[in-house]
């Protein structure tokens, strides 16, 4: 009889589950269970979809020309605003025109080397010192930058030193490079060195220090070590703050090479940009002294926007931390 009594019941709860109606015990607390996994696996999928539209940015290709505006009419709407500031402090004399020159005069001034063709050999001359000791700085501060991140000790007893330097006008180091090395060449590169080569340091370690120590294992795990680990690791993860260090140094060397050209002035050096400053100087022709300013301004701007700020953008974009807009 009980057992009649227990098989009805147990087509009734069948019955009931299969008309959709409320199921009890422990066939309810499963389906509850298996209910709510449910919510949660939807859930998640909706979120990480949602952080995927977030980290995924659509970009609109702009035409070329608006791109070029956008990018070279801020710039030419300063300089001419400077411009013309300079050209209201001549007409209205706030120094003696012989102090202060016109814009035209100076460009008469350009035009009057350009036409003695000496011009060029001056901007090749400085430009060659720079390049050829900005090189060299990046070659020692590479490896100085490395040895200075992965070892402690030297760390401790040089990261202090490379700081110091960094704050160091450059000019500092042009007696004492006099007095080493003589009215040379040497002289000159002596000084780019001493300029440049603690920014490019300082840099690689600022790039190394934020590096995710996840990385570092993950190149021990693969055999990346050593010098392996430096080229394919270390180098490729600082990358960001190396090239910025690397920005910094070429400023860095620019600054050092005019000022080192300001006062080692000798015949057989052959004339850059900081000679012909310093002959402008001797001969008290300001519209002279002005066109080398302005040049020296010129091609330290152009390798930077040339060379350096495309290099740092597309590195910085394909890390995703330059979006296009």
């Amino acid at each position: 009889m009980a057992s009649t009594e227990t098989k009805a019941q147990s087509a009734a709860a069948q019955t009931t589950a299969q008309d959709g109606e409320t199921i009890d015990g422990p066939a309810a607390g499963a389906a509850t269970r298996a209910t709510a996994a449910g919510d949660t696996t939807h859930d998640l999928a909706g979120l990480e979809a949602g952080l995927d539209a977030l980290e995924s940015t659509v970009v609109a290709r702009q035409p070329w020309l608006r791109t070029i505006a956008s990018k070279t009419f801020p710039p030419l709407i300063a300089i001419a605003l400077v411009l013309g500031l300079w050209q209201l402090a001549y007409h209205f004399q706030l120094k003696p025109h012989y102090l202060l020159p016109s814009l035209f005069d100076v460009a008469r001034s350009v035009q009057e080397k350009w036409l003695q063709g000496t011009l060029l050999g001056y901007v090749w001359t400085s430009i060659s010192r720079g390049a050829l000791g900005f090189l060299a700085s990046v070659a020692i501060g590479t490896v100085l930058g490395l040895v200075v991140a992965r070892v402690k000790v030297v760390r401790a007893a040089l990261g202090p030193i490379l700081s110091g330097l960094q704050s160091l006008p450059s000019v500092a180091w042009v007696p004492a490079a006099i007095i080493w090395f003589g009215l040379s060449d040497a002289t000159i590169y002596a000084v780019v060195l001493l300029g440049a080569v603690p920014s490019i340091a300082n840099g690689l370690v600022a790039g190394v220090d934020q590096i995710s120590p996840l990385y570092l294992r993950a190149g021990r795990t693969i055999g990346a070590t050593g010098l392996a680990g430096v080229r394919h690791v270390l180098l490729p993860a600082a990358l960001p703050g190396y090239i910025a260090g690397l920005k910094q140094g070429w400023a860095f060397s620019w600054r050092s090479l005019m000022a080192a050209e300001l006062i080692v002035n000798a015949p057989d050096l052959g004339t850059g940009l900081g000679q012909m400053l310093e002959q402008g100087r001797e001969t008290g022709d300001m519209s002279w002294v002005l066109s080398a300013i302005l040049l020296i301004l010129i091609v330290g701007i152009g390798i930077e926007l040339l060379i350096f700020a495309p290099i740092e953008r597309r590195v910085l974009r394909s890390r995703g931390l330059l979006v296009k807009s």
